[in-house]
């Protein structure tokens, strides 16, 4: 407990896991606050920032746990989130989420989150078409933005986006793309490898992330099967998370080539609700509608620092729930990892002794990033509602410290511009460049 007249302490040096037993000084933020005290752009630590959700589904329960829980792995949190505002376009969808999810509001036009003075962040969990009217809307209202993946659904709307973020910046705005799967653990360990130098130069990177809820044709045909909507199929809904992936740790990739395949060219058609992702089926007498977009993607590249590689995505591999795996090879050593099995991490060093060389498995823990969202001893595991988490903490961290995060707006860009590469290629069969 504080008493009058006394000051907390600086930062006290504690071992290796355990951040939970540090304290902070409050710091003040030379940035300006919003009325009722919440955060604008900075602020004192473990101050509130209030916080407006537009989408109401699947992706919308995954932010609204994430802002939940944050404070409860990191803490002192760089400010406590508050629910503020919950919007779907069904007023009962906005209702049962405001009761569900704990906020304090519901309303079913994105424009009251945005132009309500008391929000100071926006989550945009909706149909990819429209992320670009609603974060640019939001940009421009002074708010910071965390928009899901991929950031749009042309081309067009991501420059769009990247450009209003870029103007936003220069008045400290954040905007950020929500690429969580790069914000595992095990993959920024796999970075750090990389970065030290202990995998020596990379040489080829292999990707998957492979999927079965739409395998079944009695799956509902949902807003990602139409392209006027999604933009694109498992190219942008799955595909997209591991070129990010890819990306991340090996650089910018310079160049596609590859295929794109539909399988499944009708479904029954989805009457409301929320997209349930292949949880429920419909029966043969549904209404059918054509599918419009891609099945499967499968193709190679090269990166701009000489590597190659190959990626391959499908939301049609029986047997295979979310299967995402990566593994590099350089000169001194490789890197695997599985998504299934997302606190491991493989690695094989060729510095080993001959009668010891192989993959060992490293299991992420406190020692290793974001430990504080660890159950204490490496093996008791996180799962994907810490990975939502996380991606929170580095949000609002970003927030706090006036500073563009890693899955900025720019790098939503670049990912949908390797995107296009790979529909380019297909369509002619070549090689081609990605645009820069």
């Amino acid at each position: 407990l504080r008493r009058p007249g006394r000051s907390l302490p600086d930062i006290v040096p504690f071992p290796a896991g355990q951040a939970d037993l540090k304290l902070l000084r409050p710091r003040r933020r030379s940035t300006a606050r919003g009325a009722g005290g919440h955060l604008r752009m900075g602020g004192f630590y473990n101050e509130k920032t209030e916080c407006g959700l537009v989408g109401a589904g699947f992706m919308g329960k995954a932010h609204s746990i994430g802002y939940s829980d944050m404070p409860k792995y990191f803490w002192p949190a760089p400010a406590v989130p508050v629910l503020k505002t919950i919007c779907d376009i069904v007023p009962e969808i906005a209702a049962d989420a405001k009761e569900r999810f704990g906020f304090e509001k519901c309303c079913t036009d994105w424009r009251d989150i945005v132009n309500d003075p008391e929000i100071d962040v926006v989550s945009i969990c909706t149909p990819n078409n429209v992320h670009a009217e609603i974060a640019i809307a939001a940009l421009n209202a002074g708010k910071h933005v965390l928009c899901e993946k991929p950031i749009a659904s042309t081309l067009e709307d991501a420059k769009a986006m990247a450009e209003a973020a870029k103007k936003a910046a220069q008045k400290g705005i954040i905007a950020m793309n929500a690429y969580q799967y790069r914000r595992v653990p095990a993959i920024d360990l796999a970075k750090k490898f990389i970065d030290e130098g202990s995998i020596g130069k990379i040489l080829n990177v292999r990707c998957t992330y492979l999927q079965s809820w739409s395998a079944d044709p009695a799956s509902p045909l949902s807003w990602r099967f139409q392209k006027d909507i999604a933009g694109a199929g498992t190219l942008g809904d799955i595909a997209s998370h591991v070129i990010d992936i890819a990306q991340y740790l090996a650089g910018d990739i310079e160049a596609v080539t590859g295929m794109m395949q539909t399988y499944i060219t009708e479904r029954p058609v989805q009457e409301g609700g929320t997209d349930l992702l292949g949880t429920v089926k419909l029966g043969a007498d549904a209404k059918r509608k054509a599918v419009d977009v891609d099945d499967e993607d499968s193709f190679l590249v090269k990166f701009k620092n000489g590597a190659v590689g190959s990626i391959e995505a499908t939301r049609n591999a029986w047997g295979r729930n979310n299967f995402i795996t990566v593994e590099l090879h350089g000169t001194l050593g490789s890197l695997y990892f599985n998504y299934e099995r997302l606190n491991e991490l493989q690695v094989c060093l060729a510095g080993d002794p001959d009668d010891r060389r192989g993959f060992k498995t490293i299991y992420t823990g406190p020692a290793h990033f974001h430990g504080e969202v660890t159950w204490n001893i490496p093996g008791m595991n996180i799962g994907y509602g810490e990975l939502k988490s996380i991606e929170s903490y580095e949000f609002i961290k970003a927030v706090v410290e006036g500073r563009q995060p890693s899955t900025s707006f720019a790098e939503g860009y670049r990912v949908e511009r390797v995107c296009d590469a790979v529909k380019r290629s297909a369509e002619t069969g070549r090689w081609v460049t990605v645009n820069d």
